[in-house]
């Protein structure tokens, strides 16, 4: 007996772990720094880490009050119904249930290339059919609704990142807004904002007040610090919100994740300390680092450097975890993640005499 055919389906290539790497170099993990998977510098929120400790020895019932809980302190934060936020066992999760909300066999999406993984993968495990937009070097890698729309032929869901990973760069709410408009009534449009809190202007859950076709996407891993936790949540137009209860896993979320969860909106000093050193940093490697740098809006950079593989390799071996993006089609950039002061520092230190020799 066999599996399915997934000869269509690709595998998600994460990030190297410090521990991994530890290991292949022979070196103690305390002597890495990993800026390599776009985490949160600071680590978890202290609030969300006293709330683990405190809900832990309750594990053994079924989350359902701390389920609701977050469902309305999150429903508050954006201003909509409860019953608008799905919440998930982190982004990808989010993308699952909307894949079975939307997608019969043989539906086809439209997703971004370069662009997350997952987007594809999830389609194709719900027997969605991919197609692609392009985003090129040729034009800055611009996010217009051209980039997008001129790719468009009627798929039933079509996914934007913004701001994008691994680019930088972020669709403008009006962007957002005619994209929208110009696809059909029966498309749905998920702008995935996971670097949300790291980025000037409007959410596009603006947009959910006039609109039934757009679903906005965010995540506890980045900004909150809570990505080993797996928390996410979409934000879904209000006539279809119903439809959470036929396409989530039971207790999806734990109910440590959503008490930490709870926590970590209520920490706005973590969130902030962590917004501004993140911009502290974009700048910082803009300015100093020996190479082009495109602009960012999410909490990394990403660095044209000739050969990714090769000074990727060459920063590991000099303790410095970071991202070769080949796995991305882009095999002349890296992307670095904003860290600390001093692990930023470090990096751009390291990365300029990479470059020079």
């Amino acid at each position: 007996m066999e599996p399915r055919d997934l000869s269509d389906h690709t595998e998600y290539v994460a990030g190297q772990g410090i521990e991994e790497v530890a290991r292949e170099l022979g070196r103690d993990p305390s002597e890495l720094v990993k800026l390599a998977s776009n985490e949160n510098p600071f680590g978890p929120s202290p609030k969300a880490v006293d709330a683990i400790r405190e809900s832990a020895p309750g594990v053994h019932h079924y989350p359902k009050s701390a389920h609701t809980d977050l469902t309305e302190a999150i429903a508050a934060k954006w201003a909509v119904d409860s019953s608008q936020i799905w919440l998930s066992p982190g982004g990808d999760g989010a993308l699952d249930y909307l894949a079975r909300a939307m997608l019969e066999p043989g539906d086809t999406v439209l997703v971004p290339d370069p662009g997350f993984a997952y987007y594809e993968m999830s389609a194709r495990f719900h027997h969605g059919t991919v197609n692609r937009y392009s985003i090129v070097e040729a034009t800055d890698f611009a996010l217009t609704p051209e980039t997008v729309l001129d790719s468009y032929q009627g798929e039933r869901i079509v996914y934007l990142t913004s701001p994008h990973n691994p680019l930088g760069g972020q669709f403008t709410i009006e962007a957002v807004r005619e994209i929208a408009a110009a696809t059909d009534d029966e498309t749905l449009v998920i702008v995935d904002e996971a670097y949300g809190e790291f980025a000037e202007g409007e959410s596009a859950r603006t947009l959910l007040d006039q609109r039934t076709d757009i679903a906005v996407l965010r995540t506890f891993s980045k900004a909150y610090g809570l990505a080993g936790l797996r928390l996410g949540y979409t934000i879904v137009p209000s006539p279809w919100a119903d439809a959470y209860a036929r396409v989530n896993t039971p207790f999806g979320v734990s109910s440590i994740a959503c008490m930490a969860g709870q926590a970590a909106l209520e920490d706005d000093e973590h969130v902030e300390r962590t917004v501004e050193t993140v911009k502290w940093a974009r700048e910082y490697m803009r300015s100093e680092i020996e190479a082009p740098v495109h602009e960012s809006h999410g909490n990394f950079v990403m660095v044209e450097v000739g050969d990714g593989t090769a000074v990727a390799d060459a920063m590991r071996d000099r303790g410095v975890i970071i991202r070769d993006l080949s796995s991305f089609g882009l095999p002349a950039h890296v992307r670095i993640t904003a860290g600390t002061n001093s692990e930023t520092k470090q990096a751009v230190r390291e990365l300029n005499e990479v470059l020079e020799s």
